[in-house]
């Protein structure tokens, strides 16, 4: 069975997805990725409900065999980061209604395995990202590149599981 890793960082008007698919010569390969938005201006609840319907697209479309999200770490804003977190669990949600293993991991053990040092800058990362999955350029989207490290960091913690057993 090929391994499909759909990686998420999570929000609630701004929500990074990307899909990488493992490939036994090239290693991770990138399939999908980009943002789920919802209207600024919507009622909260809508928002995440839309949230929830995008992501099910996106699960039945790529068939993703699990799901990779990026755990909270730290907010300065208590509002934003209850509503990071009730989105958060939307998306959990929906992972585990779609049969999905789940990895979860903090931006410092993304940026560790993406970089190997888990102070790196954003800039790092998407630059490391982009190489590592053979794309031409910087990612324009932050939320896209914060998404496909956390699955590629998924894809490393596969990697070692395997290795160990």
């Amino acid at each position: 069975m090929k391994e499909i890793i759909i990686g998420i960082d999570p929000g609630y008007g701004r929500i990074g997805y990307g899909v990488i698919i493992k490939d036994s010569v090239k290693g991770w390969l990138p399939r999908a990725y980009g943002c789920i938005e919802t209207p600024v201006n919507g009622v909260f609840v809508e928002r995440i409900a839309e949230l929830h319907s995008q992501l099910v697209h996106l699960i039945k479309k790529y068939k993703p065999t699990r799901m990779a999200v990026e755990d909270l770490f730290f907010f300065k804003n208590v509002k934003t980061a209850i509503k990071v977190g009730q989105a958060r669990g939307v998306i959990l949600l929906t992972a585990v209604e779609n049969n999905l293993p789940v990895d979860e991991f903090t931006p410092l053990q993304v940026k560790q395995a993406i970089t190997g040092y888990g102070r790196a800058e954003k800039g790092q990362m998407q630059k490391m990202v982009a190489a590592i999955l053979g794309l031409p350029g910087k990612i324009k989207s932050d939320d896209a590149a914060d998404a496909l490290a956390v699955a590629l960091c998924a894809g490393q913690s596969l990697w070692k599981k395997k290795l160990l057993k």
